[in-house]
């Protein structure tokens, strides 16, 4: 018998799955506990726009990362902060604050903890990354000059 999970099913399946289970299992268990629903047409056709859906939202997911990936590859981030006489930074630059610029002069809101980037702690130029997408990266260089 085809059945759509409702819920997570430990050994069975995930909520949304359709799965082939027993006749007695889905009467005795799964559908007086509401885990489980009858498979029908109704449901195939709703199971079949959810899964288009979400692929579509997800390939437009990655296109307008990858057009973001566009815009930032090879910019150059500036950063200005305060310094000693020797060239180091009082502190360091934090990719909060590489973030929030790339974010202001992008305009597309960006995660601190998608970038990657090594310690700031002295003038200079660094290689930064910034995790987009799971299968799209950007990269991007981050200026610290003197105030």
């Amino acid at each position: 018998m085809e059945v759509l999970l409702k819920n997570d099913v430990k050994g069975l399946g995930k909520k949304g799955e359709k799965v082939s289970v027993s006749e007695g299992y889905a009467r005795n268990f799964l559908f007086p506990r509401g885990l489980a629903a009858e498979m029908n047409a109704q449901l195939m056709s709703e199971l079949k726009n959810k899964e288009s859906s979400e692929k579509f939202k997800a390939d437009e997911e990655l296109k307008a990362a990858k057009n973001f990936a566009q815009k930032i590859n090879g910019q150059t981030v500036v950063i200005k902060a305060k310094g000693g006489a020797n060239g180091k930074l009082f502190g360091s630059v934090t990719a909060k604050e590489i973030a929030t610029l790339v974010t202001t002069k992008f305009s597309v809101k960006v995660d601190k903890r998608k970038i990657t980037v090594d310690d700031i702690k002295a003038f200079g130029t660094y290689n930064a990354q910034v995790r987009l997408h799971p299968q799209v990266t950007a990269d991007f260089k981050v200026q610290v000059i003197e105030e």
